[in-house]
């Protein structure tokens, strides 16, 4: 038996009670969630494992799901089953150039990243415009998952000309980092932002379900003489992210 059955035992989700037994399982939950017993992407049981330890059936305790799904506390992916829905928030200002892992270092969280490629390739025609390479140059190519917590919190794809990064085995946290120390850190950036739904593999990778929303994020980061240094594409989920920008008004009104 889990911790969170036990907890859900100790609250007496129990017929007798005047209280219909799907809002009984649906504060039980709750409170397990409050109490840290069940915590951020941690999995539930199944439908009917709950339905027989707690002595239910299973139309209640889908009810009982049913109701904090819609509330956003559990979040249901296809084939994989009903998950804690991430508590993380994260507001991130788009006026100020900065890396994902100073950003979330700044909040208090532990950054990682889960590598899906490194390599060097030719540039490719879109890779090229961004960067104003020639046909033919060469780039340094990083996937990445990016962690907060060990959350999934975005996929990230960078490409730097190898001129300022010859081996992209050198980035093992923060790309910026890897760059500032060779003497190439980016001092501006222009982004476009806009949202996307997550095909089935960029899903999976972020723990979501496919089709999911998601904000997508097209950086150039140029140094300080106008050379572009990164081309990133990013896919953030939507869950998780605010993008903030402060706005004045010009001239006089």
């Amino acid at each position: 038996m889990t911790a969170l059955v036990q907890l859900m035992r100790a609250a007496e989700v129990d017929e007798s009670k005047p209280t219909p037994l799907y809002l009984q399982l649906q504060q039980a939950i709750r409170s397990a969630m409050q109490s840290g017993a069940l915590k951020a992407d941690e999995a539930l049981p199944s439908e009917r494992d709950l339905a027989r330890e707690l002595g239910i059936s299973r139309v209640t305790v889908r009810k009982a799901i049913a109701g904090l799904v819609e509330d956003g506390l559990l979040v249901q992916r296809w084939g994989s089953g009903t998950f804690m829905a991430a508590r993380m928030h994260v507001e991130q200002p788009l006026s100020r150039l900065s890396s994902f892992t100073d950003d979330m270092i700044t909040r208090g969280l532990v950054p990682s990243a889960r590598f899906l490629h490194r390599g060097l390739g030719p540039v490719s025609p879109k890779e090229a415009m961004a960067l104003s390479l020639s046909p033919g140059e060469t780039v340094s190519r990083i996937q990445r998952l990016r962690l907060a917590d060990d959350i999934p919190m975005a996929i990230e794809y960078a490409v730097v000309p190898s001129r300022f990064l010859p081996d992209p085995q050198e980035v093992e946290s923060s790309l910026y980092a890897v760059l500032i120390r060779r003497g190439f850190g980016p001092r501006r950036a222009l982004q476009r932002l806009h949202a996307v739904l997550l095909s089935e593999e960029q899903a999976a990778l972020l723990k979501l379900e496919p089709g999911a929303a998601a904000l997508y994020i097209e950086r150039r980061s140029f140094l300080a003489g106008g050379e572009a240094v990164e081309f990133t594409c990013s896919y953030y989920r939507g869950d998780a992210y605010d993008f903030v920008v402060e706005l004045n008004i010009g001239g006089e009104g």
